[in-house]
């Protein structure tokens, strides 16, 4: 029984990792050009086209959504 739950619970964990689709983190650079938003952390994001990036600063803290299936941005919005 306890292999059983070990298991159930190991799988659940892996499921919703899969559906994570957003990210928060703070601004370090953007790039009004290319639409390359870089994070603190080192990890850069294309804002999809129609997306106004010219209004992030660096220290703007965002949310960051990603489409898990494609790994496409399709959202991204200041964050509180």
């Amino acid at each position: 029984m306890k292999k059983f739950l070990a298991t159930t619970a190991a799988t659940l964990a892996l499921i919703g990792a899969a559906y994570a689709g957003t990210v928060e983190g703070v601004v370090q650079s953007v790039d009004p050009a290319t639409r390359t938003i870089t994070l603190e952390d080192g990890k850069s994001f294309v804002a999809p086209e129609g997306t106004a990036v010219d209004g992030l600063a660096a220290g703007s803290k965002i949310k960051v959504t990603v489409d898990d299936s494609t790994g496409n941005v399709t959202a991204v919005e200041t964050a509180s």
